[in-house]
């Protein structure tokens, strides 16, 4: 803007100067233009005084060249005119005439003739004359438009103070500019609220005297110029100390900036008084080493309560394993004396005694079979990871359909097994894991032939596996509940069992890692998803098992997109 303005004023300095010749005589204003044409000057030509005021009043002019004897108003009369008005009281007036009378020139002078030029008038003393009071017009202007823009720049500069000033004041900290030897120079309110003085009292003294420690550290310019020296960024905020006048102290953060000024080199410091901050950051302090200590202290407790409970399940373990093998004595002993005690009865007593008779053996095999669930239930994790191997999954779900063949046959359930990965983990209790889901989806089947599917997809943590069916399902509120101990959703009449398959199934894949849960928006059926990890030994590359010699109600694997769509659904 301010360059704009400059260069604009130079070139209207620079243009052409309005030269005003004022003569009665025609052949004396053509003599003036041609001895003047070589100046490259404006010239306006005019034959009295009144249209030399009437050119005065609308334009400015470098010089004028006036004729002393004209009709009606002479040239002194005109001068005196000319400079009455403010607007040409300081133009330059040369007076022509064509003889000398020390009256006329002393009065000339006395109205602010700057020369006289008599004629004949010489052209080349013209020219030269004219020459240095246009080139005086010039320089006057210039001074004039230059004068005009310090006066703009200085209007500038106080609006720029003034922001600066504004902008102190109105910052959160206190601000104190000083010079490289310390010396403050200016500073704001909050410099007097955070050092107790007045500003006056501030400014002229030593920011050390505030701040002992206070320092800055320039780094070496690149180009070797000493103006050019930055400030070091990594002293940029410090933490120091402030001492007052009763050299009570706190704790202060500071900020520098470099700023270069007509004086020199100034360092801005930006103080914030960080007391509260400091105390905060010592109750933290002491609030994370009280945390700490705790935490050891809760660490300690619950490695003990971990020992205990890995002892106490261990020990329950233990009973549930030696409870459970105990109680098979008995329970073929009250099967083998009850049909002894059958075989010795006569007909009638048979008759009379059957009902009771079958109900002890019947709740006798019922008790048989809780213990061998109680017993395979306590055996997984007795068996530990020392019998994982690399396992191909569809060579497990084969096993687990042929142990339910007579059931698949049965009920003339179709199975389909899509593409199943390789992974790692124990084969037996694998087998029992899908022998498991099968022979739920098998058991609570509904009007309609059996379907089950299975089938699996790779995440980012392993894989999902998936089995569904079409059976009953299970409602949403009892999604998680079918995984307890003993839970059973149906009455034993209808549906045989002791509530513990699914309980064993999540037994299995925890075991392994994994997690299972049933697909509570899945309403065709059961579906059951189980999450399984991979491992370094296993392999990506999945293999198809083909199902069909299986048994008569089985079918081959469905194809890689309805692999993926089968299991896909939860």
């Amino acid at each position: 803007m301010q360059a704009s303005s400059s260069a604009e004023s130079l070139g209207r300095s620079r243009g052409k100067a309005k030269i005003l010749l004022v003569d009665d005589t025609p052949e004396n204003l053509v003599s003036l233009e041609a001895a003047l044409s070589g100046l490259d000057q404006e010239l306006v030509s005019v034959r009295s005084g009144r249209d030399a005021l009437m050119h005065l009043l609308r334009d400015d002019f470098a010089a004028i060249l006036l004729d002393v004897k004209m009709p009606d108003m002479d040239g002194l009369e005109t001068a005196e005119l000319i400079r009455s008005r403010e607007r040409s009281r300081h133009t330059p007036i040369l007076f022509l005439t064509g003889y000398k009378s020390d009256e006329k020139l002393f009065r000339g002078y006395d109205l602010g003739a700057v020369d006289f030029l008599f004629k004949p008038i010489v052209p080349e003393i013209l020219r030269s004359k004219v020459n240095v009071f246009v080139q005086l017009s010039r320089n006057a202007t210039l001074l004039q438009e230059q004068a005009e823009e310090l006066r703009h720049q200085t209007a500038v500069l106080r609006k720029a103070e003034h922001t600066f000033r504004s902008l102190l004041e109105a910052a959160p900290d206190a601000i104190v500019m000083s010079r490289e030897n310390g010396e403050i120079v200016m500073a704001n309110s909050k410099a007097e609220s955070l050092f107790e003085q007045s500003r006056s009292n501030i400014v002229g003294r030593n920011i050390r005297t505030f701040v002992p420690d206070w320092h800055f550290e320039l780094l070496p310019p690149p180009d070797e110029d000493p103006d050019n020296a930055v400030l070091n960024r990594g002293d940029s905020a410090v933490e120091l100390t402030t001492f007052l006048a009763d050299r009570t102290t706190f704790p202060v953060e500071i900020s520098a900036s470099l700023l270069r000024s007509e004086d020199g080199l100034m360092i801005i410091s930006a103080i914030r008084d960080i007391t509260e901050r400091k105390k905060a950051e010592s109750e933290i302090d002491q609030l994370n080493a009280y945390l700490k200590h705790l935490n050891t202290h809760l660490e300690d407790r619950i490695r003990e309560r971990t020992q205990d409970l890995l002892r106490s399940n261990r020990e329950l373990q233990q009973f549930a394993y030696v409870a459970s093998h105990d109680l098979q004595e008995p329970l073929r002993t009250v099967s083998i004396f009850t049909q002894l005690l059958v075989e010795k009865m006569d007909e009638a007593q048979r008759e009379s005694s059957a009902f009771i008779i079958s109900t002890i053996l019947e709740n006798a095999r019922r008790m048989e079979n809780l213990v061998h669930d109680l017993l395979d239930f306590s055996n997984i994790e007795r068996r530990g990871k020392d019998y994982f191997k690399t396992l191909h999954l569809p060579v497990v779900v084969g096993n687990s359909i042929l142990n339910l063949q007579s059931s698949i046959q049965e009920s003339g359930a179709s199975i389909t097994v899509g593409d199943l990965p390789t992974i790692t983990g124990d084969e037996l209790q694998l087998t029992r894991l899908f022998q498991n889901l099968l022979s739920n989806s098998i058991k609570y089947r509904s009007d309609r032939p059996v379907e089950i599917s299975i089938g699996a997809i790779p995440t980012e943590q392993g894989w999902a596996i998936s089995v569904r069916d079409n059976g009953i399902g299970i409602e949403p509120r009892y999604a998680e509940k079918v995984f307890g101990i003993f839970k059973r959703l149906h009455e034993r009449e209808r549906y045989p069992g002791n509530g513990m398959g699914l309980a064993i199934c999540r037994q299995i894949v925890e075991q392994h890692g994994g997690h299972i849960w049933v697909d509570p928006e899945y309403v065709s059926g059961a579906c059951v998803h189980i999450s399984l990890p991979s491992t370094a030994e296993e392999t990506t590359q999945t293999v198809r098992q083909d199902a069909s010699g299986v048994g008569p109600s089985a079918t081959n694997g469905l194809d890689q997109n309805a692999a993926r769509e089968s299991a896909g659904a939860g």
